[in-house]
């Protein structure tokens, strides 16, 4: 395996323990969105790959889908986390915003969000996108950080001496904006996460 693989799996799991110090267990929180969101089956897309958390989860469990991001960078280091367990040819990965996507109305059965909300400053535009690609009996599965959750992030990135983007936008207006427009809304919570499951079927 090449070194770049294991190097960036060895800062993986370095950033999993420095987190979890915390009292936010990354792996588990995804395990609690992936549980929440079943059934999963159909044409699966992500939207906001960051580094891979997420997407490792439905690979992991054998989904085959397509992640989006804007950031060349983060993608990077996803696609890396997933060819240390050999789970790249599972995912198309796709350079792309998610305010215009490229993908023909009805595109999709199941929309995955995770922890990319809170960083929208334009978050309608996004909703919009998501509800034309999903299928006529298709769900959007939004989640993002608790208050506590997001304390957490806040002060690990504080001790890095960095600061953690975050436009306001949070998860009760998206609730709102698929109510409005006929969807059924479920919502769950963890300590660290928030959850909406917004169905058409």
């Amino acid at each position: 395996m090449e070194d770049k693989v294991l190097e960036n799996h060895k800062k993986f799991l370095e950033r999993i323990e420095f987190y979890k110090k915390f009292g936010l267990d990354q792996i588990k929180e995804r395990e609690f969105i992936f549980n929440k969101s079943l059934p999963i089956g159909g044409d699966i897309l992500e939207i906001g790959t960051g580094k891979g958390h997420f997407c490792l989860a439905l690979a992991k469990n054998g989904y085959r889908f397509t992640t989006i991001d804007i950031d060349k960078k983060e993608q990077k280091i996803a696609r890396l986390n997933l060819t240390y367990y050999n789970l790249e040819d599972l995912v198309n990965f796709k350079i792309e915003d998610a305010r215009h996507l490229s993908f023909p109305d009805k595109s999709f059965d199941v929309i995955f969000c995770v922890n990319v909300y809170h960083h929208l400053k334009t978050p309608s535009q996004v909703l919009e996108e998501m509800s034309r690609v999903l299928s006529l009996k298709g769900k959007i599965v939004l989640a993002d950080f608790t208050k506590e959750g997001l304390d957490i992030i806040n002060k690990c990135h504080e001790i890095e001496g960095r600061k953690h983007g975050h436009c306001g936008s949070n998860l009760e207006t998206a609730g709102e904006f698929f109510s409005n427009r006929g969807f059924k809304i479920r919502q769950e919570n963890s300590l660290a996460q928030e959850l909406v499951v917004a169905g058409r079927g």
